[in-house]
């Protein structure tokens, strides 16, 4: 852990993208359209015969006054876009980069942006900042036309731009935006009044009549008045933050209605912070400025700085706003936007204050996303895409960054190839970004999902996925390297956001944990962190409130006096035992309700509550003491249990109806948790596997048909049920005899990539060590496995593993038949899994060793592993069915498999028949040509020695 250091020292001036330009210069006269288009598809596979549908893109057109320019393809409208403005751009000859001013050419920009805003045109213009100017021209008295500088600086966004250029401390102070606003307004005597040390700016001469009734007659007529809601937070801890009503008439300034509230006589002393959540939003503190404002009026731009108020900090909104607040503040939602003239408002409810609270911490971020406050939790894994439930962890990551005013996370993606990957794995080494990747990838965050980079995606790789974060000056604050490894590349993003998010909610929580303790926690996330920079940027935001919940409203937490003695207690199960029960990995759907009881359950107050809600088991994804529920608990049945309250602002969080939450909290009171489990979705049978075996099974059979191929010295393989040739990939990673290999499956999605597979094994690589330098030739066939086709026949090696589980029981016979009778392979094995073993994967309890098997079997309600099998077989069934088809065709059979012991019940995970051909003096005669039968469709075929067509 580093206690401090930057990546890059140099400020990142704001700049326009082209886009913006091109509308600076040409407004409505640029039109932009975006049509779709089909590019021709590179699968990077030569000689595939199955269609391949490309991906979506998109191009733009742009049509300019004197020309038309059209942008390359791209997967996102936007890009095409930005592209089309790029090139319109380099056709006028502006150069992007020498387009961002020196500080005095911004400060001479500055003073003109305040000359526009107080001109008569700018008054009609449809800018959120003119709105202000008309609602000041109808205030009374010497504030008539007086508009305050502290509007100008929120709602003028080029200002703001330009003063970040002047000085790029204005970032992390904002309110320098009025220093530099004043001095523009006092460079400009002939046109604008400021009162010295004022706050206040107003036009030397009124508008003339013709413009003022040219502008107020684009407002729309509205009501009498306008009444919203907000939220009143005093700067003392001790007082209870209230929610207050804002009453606005038709003819009146909601300024002036704040300060009313705020004890200010003139509104032109009211400060406005920047947005809290989007930047689109409108919601803001509202506080008063001292008397006197210090402003810096010194001459020297790149060092003005904001001299302290001293006056006492708002600690509860500085923390909301992640910027200072001094004094007792407003927070509303009102103001004037780009969407119309008229002003817009909405409710802040005390709701509203503590969902805000919560939210600080990655953990709240998820909880809202999942509406469900009291029960969900953010997962400490990722498992899959499918299971994961509310936002996802890189969106939340990218919403903590906005919150705290950090730059937009960057993602370093690495593609470390199988066998680099392997060696990684055994040596327990961080394959961080090194000489061993093959590609590596660096982007920044998006608000959508991750696009899986084509360059990326080699066959056999592995991905592992590093982040950065930056402040706004690009100090870097932390960087996760996570040492694990994942087959898909949005996994390892998804994985890697998680970690840092993690350790963020662990140390957030814990702000004044030891050194020791800190350093160990970084080392379990595997997180780097520059702690000077990151308790500037991120922790001084909360621990200047560090609400402990309580503290927030102004009162101690009552003892419970005994209403719940643990996390859990009072734990009442009913309904009837259905055998349907939940085991890590299973996909649960419940509905619960959580309400506030106070002592002997006299009273009860509804919290919240959801009919439908579904999570991963096993994950974190919800709070303990319901899952430890949860698993005790069987499809259809209730269970009511009670726990200690949470933290108080999770509770108000979560309220229907905070005022009668609030007075349940002044008395003894606890958590009742009403459950209902409706529904239980057992976890992919690799899943579960993975969970108890290392290797995992799957690889465990690979090693197994390894070990047969070099037994045998078999120069031929085929695959039946190949899929998406996960065996035959895995088999190039070993040195074999193998010459030629073969695979058959009814899935062409399936072949498609087994071809992309093995194509990018077999024709990328050119390294002459690699195993498969051994493969002669090899083919994908689409066909049904029960069909025959005579090209197949004579291999010296065929598999089927994990496949007959797939069909009805009559198939899988007719499939023993065929191709121990037609194909005659000289060895084939067939794996399956053992129903037996289920009890261990899906945790039920064995019976004991001593019972009988046969009733041991039958006291088993085991589901199956997999929705898709349409069988299972105990031992005795799968062997019986084997050594029947061994006799029948002149084979012997031996029983093993992977996962498990032999001598130790319920034997083997995955069970494996391995028949051998009987040779017989009329096996020599071969297959006659009359008799060749060819019913499979080539997919895709190689030839070391024929270079393949191309598509």
């Amino acid at each position: 852990m580093e206690t401090g250091g930057s990546l890059v020292q140099a400020i990142r001036k704001p700049t326009l993208t082209p886009k913006a330009i091109i509308h600076q210069k040409f407004g409505s006269k640029a039109s932009y359209t975006v049509e779709e288009v089909e590019e021709p598809t590179q699968n990077g596979c030569p000689g595939l015969a199955i269609l391949q549908k490309g991906p979506c893109l998109y191009r733009c057109s742009l049509d300019l006054p004197d020309f038309t320019v059209v942008s390359g393809s791209f997967k996102k409208k936007k890009d095409a876009e930005q592209s089309a403005a790029q090139i319109a751009l380099e056709k006028l000859g502006i150069n992007l980069s020498a387009d961002s001013p020196t500080a005095e050419e911004a400060w001479r920009e500055l003073i003109a942006r305040v000359k526009y805003i107080f001109s008569n045109e700018f008054l009609s213009a449809l800018h959120p900042l003119s709105s202000h100017f008309k609602a000041a021209l109808r205030r009374v008295g010497d504030l008539n036309a007086s508009v305050p500088a502290s509007v100008i600086a929120i709602c003028d966004g080029k200002l703001n731009n330009l003063c970040k250029i002047i000085n790029p401390t204005v970032e992390s102070h904002p309110l320098l935006v009025l220093s530099y606003i004043m001095r523009a307004a006092a460079g400009l005597p002939e046109l604008v009044v400021g009162a010295e040390g004022q706050l206040s700016i107003w036009r030397k001469d009124p508008y003339p009549p013709n413009v003022i009734e040219s502008s107020i007659s684009q407002q729309s007529d509205v009501a009498e008045s306008i009444s919203t809601m907000a939220i009143y937070i005093p700067c003392s801890p001790e007082k209870a933050v209230e929610p207050v009503i804002l009453n606005i008439s038709s003819t009146g300034y909601y300024f002036d209605v704040i300060a009313q509230i705020l004890g200010l006589s003139d509104a032109n002393m009211v400060l406005v912070s920047r947005t809290i959540g989007k930047a689109s939003s409108e919601t803001r503190f509202y506080f008063a400025a001292p008397k006197s404002y210090p402003l810096d009026m010194s001459s020297d731009l790149l060092n003005a700085k904001v001299v302290p108020f001293g006056g006492p900090l708002n600690a509860r909104a500085s923390s909301l706003c992640g910027q200072d607040i001094y004094g007792d503040s407003i927070l509303a939602s009102i103001g004037y936007t780009w969407k119309g003239q008229d002003i817009f408002h909405e409710d802040v409810t005390l709701q509203s204050y503590y969902r805000m609270l919560i939210s600080k911490i990655p953990s709240g971020v998820y909880k809202l996303s999942r509406e469900a406050i009291l029960a969900a939790e953010l997962p400490l894994t990722f498992t899959t895409k499918t299971n994961w439930k509310g936002s996802f962890p890189r969106e939340i990551l990218s919403s903590f960054c906005r919150q705290y005013r950090l730059l937009e996370p960057v993602f370093c993606v690495s593609s470390i190839p199988l066998k680099v990957s392997s060696e990684l794995s055994r040596s327990n080494n961080k394959p961080g970004v090194s000489e061993s990747a093959d590609q590596e990838r660096e982007y920044t965050n998006e608000n959508e999902s991750v696009d899986v980079d084509p360059k990326l995606v080699v066959s056999g790789s592995s991905f592992t996925c590093e982040i950065k974060i930056y402040s706004k000056c690009q100090d870097l604050i932390l960087e996760c390297a996570p040492n694990v490894l994942y087959k898909k590349q949005n996994d390892a993003v998804q994985s890697a956001s998680l970690k840092v998010l993690s350790w963020l909610n662990a140390y957030l929580k814990d702000i004044d944990m030891s050194l020791e303790k800190e350093k160990q926690l970084a080392n379990v996330f595997d997180i780097k962190f520059y702690r000077q920079i990151f308790f500037k940027e991120v922790v001084k935001c909360l621990s200047v409130c560090n609400c402990q919940h309580n503290e927030t409203l102004g009162r101690k937490e009552p003892e419970l006096n005994g209403v719940v003695e643990n996390d859990a207690s009072y734990i009442n199960i009913e309904g009837t035992d259905s055998d349907l029960c939940p085991s890590n990995g299973s996909l649960l759907c419940v509905c619960y309700s959580v309400s506030l009881v106070t002592k002997g359950e006299l009273q009860k107050e509804l919290l919240e509550s959801i009919e439908e809600f579904e999570f991963e088991m096993g994950t974190g994804a919800v709070i303990p003491c319901l899952e430890a529920v949860v698993s005790q608990m069987s499809v259809g049945q209730s269970a009511c249990f009670y726990t200690e309250l949470p933290p108080e602002d999770l509770v108000l969080a979560a309220a229907k109806d905070l005022a009668n939450a609030l007075a349940f909290l002044t008395s003894p009171c606890c958590l009742e948790y009403s459950i209902i489990l409706l529904q239980v979705t057992e976890p992919p049978e690799d899943r579960m596997e993975q969970a108890l075996f290392n290797p995992p099974l799957s690889k465990q059979r690979v090693e197994y048909a390894v070990q047969q191929i070099q037994e045998f010295c078999a120069t031929s393989l085929v695959d039946f049920g190949c899929g998406s040739g996960s065996l035959l990939e895995s088999l190039l990673e070993y040195p074999t005899s193998l010459e030629t290999i073969a695979g058959v499956d009814i899935s062409q999605k399936s072949l498609s990539r087994a071809a992309k597979v093995l194509h990018s094994k077999l024709v990328m690589k050119s390294d002459f060590d690699a195993p498969c330098r051994s493969i002669k030739s090899a083919i994908l066939f689409y066909g049904s496995i029960t069909d025959f086709d005579s090209r197949l026949c004579g291999f010296d090696l065929a598999t089927c593993l994990e496949v007959i589980e797939h069909m009805e029981e009559e198939q899988a016979s007719l499939f023993g038949d065929i191709v121990l009778s037609s194909f005659r392979p000289r060895i084939l094995i067939v794996s399956t899994p053992n129903y037996e073993y289920n009890v261990v994967l899906q945790k039920s309890n064995l019976t004991s060793h001593e019972d009988d098997p046969e009733e041991k079997i039958q006291s088993q309600s085991c589901k199956f592993r997999n929705h898709d099998h349409k069988f299972e077989w105990t031992r005795e069934q799968f062997q019986h069915w084997a050594s029947e088809l061994a006799v029948r065709h002149k084979y012997r059979v031996e029983f093993s498999g992977v996962g498990g012991a032999v001598d130790l019940e319920p034997g083997f995970a995955s069970q494996i028949a391995v028949f051998r051909r009987v040779f017989l003096p009329e096996d020599a005669d071969g297959l006659k040509d009359e008799d060749s039968v060819w019913q499979y469709k080539v997919i895709w075929e190689w030839n070391r020695s024929k270079p393949p067509l191309t598509n």
